[in-house]
């Protein structure tokens, strides 16, 4: 298969891993709260905070959406906590949250994203996620390793929607045809890409069989690779 003129790329899981935010949510919650919470209680409580945030991150559409959907989410995880973050400031309680998430970037990523940028291939970010994807993207280091973004909140639906990778598209100035797509997920990548025509690669980082009929790579470097 012939190398594309562009390719749209997943965020998480893709280009980037959420690092074990239950440690440091409870070091934060020690350190600026004074709050010692049992481990498993942090867990449940974060895990309610980010089934919440998925559910609502559409809301985050820009400064002032963003503001509004972090403050509902500390509200869910002060919940989640139980009695002893009941009287917690909503501020302290808010960074605590926000900073005991952090992404880090795949070792293959900053190397594939290179090499595929100088063969000339544009790179577009599109990913279910609110408007401060850019702002991660420059924390790890990867805002000047691609060309743009795209989030699902600035389209006001989320993958597989068709739609979101037709956002992509455009930005890269492409036809479907012109494009690949690659991502972690069967049904938000795969699918979301297909029905917009877009060629799919399913990215399986961990030793899970390839599902069948699926174009799969292990890591961007094979994608890198590709076409060549």
């Amino acid at each position: 298969m012939s190398r594309p003129r562009a390719l749209l790329l997943d965020a998480l899981g893709t280009l980037l891993e959420l690092e074990p935010p239950v440690p440091a949510l409870r070091e934060a919650l020690r350190a600026r709260l004074g709050l010692e919470i049992e481990p498993a209680l942090v867990a449940d409580a974060l895990a309610g905070e980010i089934a919440f945030y998925r559910a609502h991150h559409l809301e985050g559409r820009d400064a002032r959406t963003l503001e509004s959907l972090r403050s509902r989410c500390t509200e869910v995880l002060r919940a989640g906590l139980g009695p002893a973050a009941r009287a917690a400031s909503a501020a302290a309680l808010q960074e605590a949250l926000l900073g005991s998430l952090r992404f880090a970037t795949f070792p293959d990523v900053p190397g594939a994203l290179t090499g595929l940028r100088e063969e000339g291939v544009r790179l577009v970010v599109v990913s279910n996620w609110d408007c401060s994807l850019p702002e991660v993207l420059e924390r790890a280091g990867l805002a000047e390793l691609v060309d743009a973004t795209v989030t699902s909140a600035s389209c006001g639906v989320a993958k597989p929607d068709p739609a979101v990778f037709e956002r992509g598209l455009a930005v890269a100035g492409v036809s479907a045809a012109q494009a690949w797509h690659a991502g972690d997920s069967s049904r938000e990548d795969v699918e979301g890409a297909r029905a917009a025509g877009v060629e799919a690669v399913l990215v399986v980082r961990d030793d899970a069989a390839a599902p069948a009929g699926v174009r799969c790579v292990r890591s961007l470097a094979e994608l890198a690779l590709a076409g060549a």
